[in-house]
């Protein structure tokens, strides 16, 4: 099954028609492959940053706090033991990194996934390009409304859309990446995914 857009323009008109590969629009989505990506994103992002002491980091406690025998109590050899008020952590946090592997066929197939999800839903929209006097917010604003776009927007741009960018980058609805950016977790929390001619990825005309 062959899927067929209409080629935008900014104004809301179109420009003729485009088609979307189907390696990367057409497939079924892949659950079990998205889950595990999205996932090891998600954990990728932690920060992993927690830190407590044992009781060789704290400071002190180098004495003996009272002798050995004699005084009825449990022996202690220093008062940064754990028991102590002040002492070391057991089995507290340590930096660590919480990133987990996924090869580059799974991370290509979720992303696809997530593309085809988008797609069947009709939330794909492929503009010819972006046509800005200047960077202007209003103007970007102006071209979202004209194509009926609401909700998350992800823009899809080239490096070479500088005024596109400066236009849209102040939207608070919109996040806008590099083709080379593009991951499925991304792509799943966006409402609309936004390409235009240049940036949309395996485009046959």
């Amino acid at each position: 099954m062959t899927t067929t857009l209409d080629l935008r323009t900014q104004d809301g008109g179109t420009a003729g028609t485009v088609m979307l590969d189907n390696e990367l629009f057409g497939i079924e989505p892949n659950l079990s492959v998205l889950h595990q990506v999205v996932t090891a994103q998600l954990a990728a992002r932690r920060s992993g940053s927690a830190n407590t002491k044992t009781r060789a980091e704290v400071r002190g406690g180098g004495a003996k706090p009272f002798r050995q025998k004699g005084t009825g109590r449990a022996r202690q050899g220093s008062i940064r033991a754990p028991q102590f008020t002040g002492g070391g952590v057991v089995h507290g946090p340590k930096p660590r990194s919480f990133r987990k592997k996924v090869n580059k066929k799974m991370n290509r197939l979720a992303l696809c996934s997530a593309l085809s999800d988008r797609a069947q839903s009709e939330r794909v929209v492929v503009v010819d390009q972006w046509q800005f006097d200047g960077p202007k917010t209003k103007d970007a604003l102006s071209a979202l409304q004209n194509l009926e776009l609401d909700g998350r927007i992800m823009m899809v741009v080239s490096d070479n859309d500088d005024i596109a960018i400066r236009s849209f980058r102040n939207l608070p609805s919109v996040q806008l990446v590099q083709a080379a950016e593009l991951n499925a977790y991304d792509v799943l929390c966006s409402d609309w995914i936004v390409f235009t001619s240049e940036t949309l990825p395996g485009a046959k005309s």
